[in-house]
């Protein structure tokens, strides 16, 4: 939702700081969208697009430096230039635009499946999300055999190293239930949101790989701090708890 108070174009006293409170996060993320559409552009045009007075528009623009998001510079005049002096303009640095590709690919992801879901229907999607997995389970599956231990707990406890090196900050643990494997991160949890199919392929991956049922209990897609799946306990198993994501 956005800020209310942002969008009525009101000024806020209060001085800038690089730590911009969170409430206004939803008006830079949309200057930013600008910026990245328009490339240079003066403050005033974006006041103008989002209904902002010059003196919001200009107290997020001053974060924006701050922070080192974006960089101002006099604006190119093309032929004979008036009295005064140039209008300043702002753009993107480069660490802003790297920042931003996270979330031009996630919307393309997301359209790409909106498109295989009206084309090939729901069977279509998770054929796609689990042709996306497979090579993820051929890394983690080397992994987990060369642990050399068929209790599944065990090898849970290897694939949440392996996971960890792909990037999902994973841990395994031991629960009065059984086991339990931890992701603290998720690479596409904004697609995963809309299309639950990739957590499903996921978890049937961890299933295979540890070697007996597993159950999904949380993921971050839907909300949750941790991609969370229980690992029932077998008969007469033993594990010690091993932490593979610090």
């Amino acid at each position: 939702m956005k800020n209310a108070a942002a969008l009525s174009g009101e000024p806020v006293t209060s001085s800038v700081t690089s730590a911009t409170a969170p409430a206004d996060l939803s008006t830079r993320d949309r200057v930013t969208q600008l910026l990245l559409e328009w490339g240079a552009t003066t403050a005033a045009q974006l006041g103008s697009a989002l209904g902002l007075s010059p003196a919001a528009i200009r107290r997020h623009l001053d974060a924006m430096l701050a922070d080192g998001d974006v960089v101002a510079r006099e604006q190119t005049v093309r032929g004979s230039r008036g009295r005064g002096r140039p209008a300043k303009v702002f753009v993107l640095t480069d660490a802003a635009r790297v920042r931003c590709g996270t979330h031009h690919y996630d919307n393309m992801a997301t359209a790409a499946l909106r498109w295989i879901a009206r084309t090939g229907g729901a069977e279509a999607v998770a054929a796609f999300a689990a042709e996306q997995v497979a090579a993820l389970e051929a890394r983690c599956r080397a992994a987990v055999e060369d642990a050399d231990d068929d209790a599944p707990l065990a090898r849970a406890e290897a694939l949440a190293e392996a996971l960890t090196a792909e990037g999902y900050a994973a841990n395994a643990s031991t629960i009065a239930s059984g086991g339990q494997l931890c992701q603290h991160h998720c690479p596409v949890a904004h697609v995963a949101a809309e299309f639950p199919q990739l957590c499903e392929a996921e978890t049937a991956v961890i299933s295979r790989l540890v070697g007996t049922h597993v159950q999904r209990l949380a993921t971050i897609a839907h909300g949750d701090g941790v991609c969370t799946t229980h690992i029932p306990a077998q008969s007469g198993s033993t594990v010690t708890t091993v932490r593979t994501d610090r």
